[in-house]
């Protein structure tokens, strides 16, 4: 016990505070499993167990698709096509030249974080949904469900295991209104994500993003009895939880997660995000929180740390034009300090080049990990 009140007496010295001293114990900073054999806690001997090799901590990056479609191939109507100089210095990709664009741009990153809207072979229409418009057909997004394209979902999985190139996890946009008050399109919502659960299970993705829906200003609370009372958002939070329930039903039927991030809607307020997942009370339902997809300043930190601990599989780092001064280096230390052994994906929206700007990402978040 004395030993214990000397490495305290330590650790203050060197700038660890209580709290985090008894967050290292736990862990096993400070004791071994084993025989209770105490370990010197200084900061040098904590540096010993945890850092590890540059290659190691590049195991936990993954690429993601987002950050760099405006290289990707669209359709010829499409406004989103690839941009002239970036086309000619990179040139035109789809997502199955991904896990060898991610390969030969990102070295030592062997997972990838695909956004739902660049699936698809876009010569192919059906792959796609369609919608009658007047005398018009409209095309909307990827359905995996149909033949062509499993086939293409087969293409894609013999891409990743000839590159050695895996994709991970799905940032998905093509389930809407899962907190709907509409009963038909809450439904369809659901109808949708259960077939990308499968899509995701047959290219051996382990987790995908499913966007919360609701309003994108969120109600506000009105005065009541001299108290502020929002009843407005309970219905959607009610209907959000049991959507979440049915999706984490059957991710666990076929073993993907689905995960909530801080993406807009209900989820833009962190706490909203704890309720959904707290209720839902599946290991098949957590969070994948962004580093910057938040309303202000002060949730950039602080939000990240509310979310964090519910999160496994998935968290986006990310430098955004809203937020361009971001302290990676400090978001990543919440990650050390929460020991989050999930995948970091790096998603650069901060203008100019995003090739350039998601390698320096890069390099900045390897550095911070421990």
């Amino acid at each position: 016990m004395d030993r214990i009140k000397e490495q305290v007496v330590e650790l203050r010295s060197a700038g660890v505070g209580r709290r985090d001293f008894l967050k290292s114990a736990g862990k096993g900073i400070v004791c071994t499993a084993a025989g209770g054999a105490l370990l010197a806690a200084s900061p040098k001997n904590a540096a010993k167990v945890y850092q590890r090799t540059k290659e190691e901590r590049l195991k936990q990056i993954a690429s993601n698709s987002y950050a760099v479609n405006r290289l990707f191939k669209r359709r010829a109507s499409s406004t989103r096509q690839a941009t002239g100089p970036l086309k000619e210095k990179y040139g035109e990709i789809t997502m199955l030249d991904f896990p060898q664009f991610t390969k030969d741009t990102y070295p030592g990153v062997t997972k990838m974080d695909l956004w739902s809207s660049l699936f698809g072979d876009f010569d192919d229409d059906s792959q796609f949904i369609q919608r009658v418009s007047g005398e018009r057909i409209r095309f909307g997004d990827f359905d995996p469900s149909v033949t062509s394209s499993k086939q293409y979902l087969d293409k894609l999985a013999e891409k990743m295991v000839e590159t050695g190139v895996m994709a991970v996890h799905i940032s998905n946009n093509a389930p809407r209104n899962i907190a709907d008050p509409d009963e038909e399109a809450r439904r369809e919502g659901i109808r949708v994500a259960k077939i990308w659960l499968d899509a995701s299970k047959q290219i051996g993705v382990r987790s995908m993003r499913v966007n919360t829906g609701g309003p994108q200003i969120l109600p506000q609370a009105e005065i009541r009895g001299g108290y502020p009372q929002d009843t407005e958002i309970v219905p959607y939070l009610k209907n959000a939880i049991e959507s979440f329930k049915e999706m984490a039903d059957y991710g666990e039927k076929v073993g993907v997660k689905v995960t909530i991030e801080n993406h807009w809607g209900l989820a833009a307020d962190p706490m909203n995000v704890r309720i959904i997942i707290n209720e839902v009370n599946s290991p098949y339902c957590e969070a994948s929180p962004d580093f910057c997809n938040w309303e202000h300043e002060y949730m950039l930190y602080h939000g990240l740390e509310a979310l964090i601990p519910l999160a496994t599989s998935m968290c986006h780092a990310k430098r955004w034009t809203r937020f361009p001064d971001v302290d990676i280096a400090r978001c990543v230390r919440i990650l050390n300090n929460a020991n989050y052994q999930g995948d970091i994906s790096l998603e650069y929206e901060a203008g100019g080049d995003p090739v350039e700007g998601t390698l320096k990402l890069m390099e900045d978040v390897v550095a911070a990990l421990r």
